[in-house]
């Protein structure tokens, strides 16, 4: 089973780049060491117990006044920059990928629905994800946090300030989804294995998630991937205007915005390597996406 899954044209596509190969491994070492991040990371940044302000803003341990348990160096808090990327880094990926599994799930069912029973059911669909589109997707999930921060405490925000950003992101991105099944659902649903079915009485519900679901996922799931991508971004930039996660949960952008208060007082490392964490992130999953995309392309194929 495994030979034959090396053998396959999935496989070949993928290891005949060896920017991706390198990329993925990247990417890997990445998603692995935060997933894992309690038990790689040396400190726990945001247990106040081991904080020491004596330790702060020390330099990576390469350069003068470095010290060797702090790789990176430390911020103004005397925590250890290493170690935050980490667990920032842990966050902003789960605050993509939860957010990217809603707007799947909302745009796959939104087009699943208007491209099977079209009518006033498609036309109502596709004229609210054109008045979406109008808006870009930053400002939509800067609106969307501004009516919970509007309606909630400021306690009662901070303790749902993650989930929030979730659901920020992930309706601001469901449109791409639903435009793209939909279109797949119009052809589908003329096939004559879902006319067949209609004939001998299968439900509704079961030929879209039985019959037409399984043939859209392919595009689907490329479309998620690059996605992911352009979720952690729109996390970082959230974070970094101060509407994101939390001050007590800082992701990557909000690493990076902290850092940036002592860009230009030479401590350069405290905003440098959460972007360039960052950056690697959203660089590794764009080649991923580039490669599906390509691979299910009849036309590069």
């Amino acid at each position: 089973m495994l030979r034959g899954l090396l053998d396959s044209d999935l496989v070949y596509s993928f290891l005949r780049s060896r920017v991706r190969v390198v990329m993925a491994a990247v990417l890997a070492v990445i998603v692995l060491g935060s997933v894992f991040a309690p038990w790689v990371a040396p400190t726990h940044p945001y247990q106040l117990a081991t904080l020491d302000l004596a330790d702060a803003q020390l330099p990576p341990r390469w350069l003068e006044r470095g010290q060797p348990r702090f790789i990176l160096g430390t911020d103004e808090q005397g925590r250890d920059i290493y170690s935050t990327i980490l667990f920032g880094t842990r966050l902003s990926l789960l605050v993509g990928v939860a957010s990217v599994l809603l707007a799947l799930g909302l745009g796959v069912s939104v087009g699943l629905i208007a491209g099977y029973f079209g009518g006033w059911v498609d036309t109502v669909a596709m004229r609210l994800a054109e008045v979406q589109l109008a808006f870009p997707a930053i400002l939509l999930a800067l609106m969307i946090n501004g009516v919970f921060r509007a309606l909630l405490t400021r306690d009662r925000f901070a303790d749902l300030a993650i989930p929030v950003l979730i659901l920020s992101i992930g309706l601001s991105g469901w449109v791409q989804y639903a435009r793209t099944v939909r279109g797949m659902a119009l052809v589908e649903r003329r096939r004559e294995y879902v006319l067949a079915a209609k004939l001998i009485g299968v439900p509704h519900r079961a030929i879209l998630l039985g019959h037409i679901l399984p043939n859209v996922l392919g595009p689907v799931l490329v479309i998620a991937t690059i996605h992911l991508a352009v979720a952690i971004v729109t996390e970082a930039t959230l974070s970094f205007l101060g509407v994101g996660t939390p001050i007590t949960e800082p992701s990557l952008g909000a690493l990076i915005r902290a850092g940036n208060n002592f860009l230009f007082s030479g401590q350069w490392w405290q905003v440098i390597f959460p972007g360039l964490t960052l950056v690697l992130v959203v660089l590794a999953v764009n080649l991923v996406g580039d490669w599906l995309r390509d691979y299910f392309n009849p036309k590069l194929r």
